[in-house]
């Protein structure tokens, strides 16, 4: 599906809190009033039920669902559907069941865009309480639901009667005083609507500063573990790549300091004699043209001796010869 793999810069992230509650409780029936309601997991299976008729068991998910164990079951169900349908969408369990506002309104704004992949997010045919009856504590969160809406209308259908028994000799009384009473009641309701929705958009906000802070935190850890590296921890550019990164204050010299580390540095490169490849040639043949030469002086001596030798006459030869005394033998006197 083209929605399974979405960047967080996609449009569908930008859908709104009372959207997503809206078209969750239209769609199933329901009246949440929070994200984090479904939290259970429970809604995600039957959202995926309605937008694809049959492949998910009903009969095993729980709607009563409490403890992050039982969720947990919810949430392999609703793998298993995945599997099924080959979506390769990453469900982040332990975020999801701890009920942090932040983690299941992304997974419901994913949600919301997939289903609106399927037949263009319109669900024929389909009744969700009737599927929900089916499920363990369908039946009481249907319950729920249907008496929901009309809770505060039946308070204050209850509480006429009441006071028209007690003090029938006051009725003026009594009914400008209920006519008060319902007048504030909505003022103070909406005043706690008001503060509940302040509360869960601060929620949302740290949320969002503590999955922004953990993003670039391990980005610098894979920063310090490249720098430790022995291929290049040597470095001067990494030794003021972890100057800044130790720093324990703001101040700018730091950065000052690292830049001065890379600047010495390529100054002391500089400054180092570069060597010819010529010179260096040349030193290696010096060897070779003295041991060549020391050769050429060896052959041009024997080859003089040799010419001399063959130019003397034969009586001259034996006057050399006897210039040569060998002192102790009995043939010669030295």
């Amino acid at each position: 599906m083209a929605a399974t793999n979405i960047g967080m810069m996609d449009s569908a992230y930008f859908v709104g809190r009372g959207e997503i509650l809206a078209w969750i409780n239209s769609t199933l029936h329901l009246n949440l009033s929070k994200v984090e309601e479904a939290a259970s997991g429970a809604v995600v299976c039957q959202l995926m039920d309605a937008v694809h008729p049959g492949m998910v068991p009903m009969h095993k998910v729980n709607f009563d669902a409490k403890s992050e164990y039982e969720m947990i079951q919810n949430y392999k169900v609703l793998q298993d559907v995945f599997n099924k349908l080959k979506i390769t969408k990453h469900i982040e369990v332990n975020k999801l069941v701890k009920g942090r506002p932040l983690d299941n309104l992304e997974f419901m704004q994913w949600m919301k865009r997939y289903c609106d992949t399927v037949n263009g997010g319109v669900v024929n045919n389909y009744n969700p309480v009737e599927r929900r009856d089916a499920c363990k504590g369908g039946k009481e969160a249907n319950k729920r639901a249907a008496t929901a809406p009309t809770q505060a209308s039946s308070k204050s259908s209850s509480a006429a009667p009441k006071s028209q028994a007690s003090q029938p000799a006051r009725k003026n009384d009594v009914n400008s005083t209920n006519g008060s009473q319902k007048s504030a009641k909505p003022v103070s309701n909406a005043g706690g609507q008001a503060y509940d929705e302040q509360i869960t958009e601060l929620k949302l906000f740290v949320d969002s500063l503590e999955k922004e802070r953990d993003f670039y935190f391990a980005k610098l850890r894979d920063i310090e573990i490249l720098c430790q590296s022995p291929e290049i921890e040597h470095l001067s550019i990494v030794g003021a790549i972890q100057k800044i990164l130790y720093a324990t204050d703001d101040s700018p010299a730091v950065v000052a300091e690292a830049q001065a580390m890379i600047a010495a540095e390529q100054q002391k490169q500089q400054q180092l004699p570069a060597l010819s490849p010529i010179a260096e040639a040349s030193e290696e043949k010096l060897p070779q043209q003295h041991q060549e030469s020391q050769k050429r002086k060896c052959i041009s001596t024997l080859e003089v001796d040799m010419a001399a030798n063959s130019t003397l006459s034969p009586r001259q030869r034996l006057s050399d010869i006897s210039d040569v005394h060998y002192c102790g033998s009995p043939l010669t006197n030295c």
